[in-house]
């Protein structure tokens, strides 16, 4: 059974840093994102990586979040720092075997709250 477990979340305060982790069981997927919804707004791609290590980024997060994954562990990371208040979210990890269908398995995700 394949599931996806985040960690690290929390409240910190404007220009700190938060470590995310995602704890995947299963076989390794193709592709994983980290996706974040905050209260009334749509969820948005934050950063995703692909098997081999490729990252992209919205262009919210350039510069200051890092993706990384790793396959050994089966795990997902997302370093933030310069953390903002329009960071503020609920954070989830995602998954997919098929890079060309969209993300099929979800964490439940982890709050960041970020106070100014």
């Amino acid at each position: 059974q394949v599931q996806l477990v985040e960690s690290g979340g929390g409240l910190v305060q404007a220009g700190g840093s938060l470590r995310l982790s995602c704890a995947a069981s299963g076989s390794i997927f193709n592709a994983m994102g980290w996706f974040r919804q905050a209260p009334g707004k749509e969820r948005e791609l934050v950063a995703r990586i692909s098997s081999v290590g490729s990252t992209s980024y919205a262009d919210s997060v350039k510069g200051r979040f890092t993706i990384s994954r790793d396959n050994a562990k089966n795990a997902l990371y997302l370093q933030m720092n310069s953390l903002k208040p329009e960071d503020t979210a609920m954070y989830y990890c995602a998954g997919k075997y098929n890079n060309y269908a969209p993300y099929d398995y979800w964490g439940k995700g982890t709050q960041v709250t970020v106070s100014s």
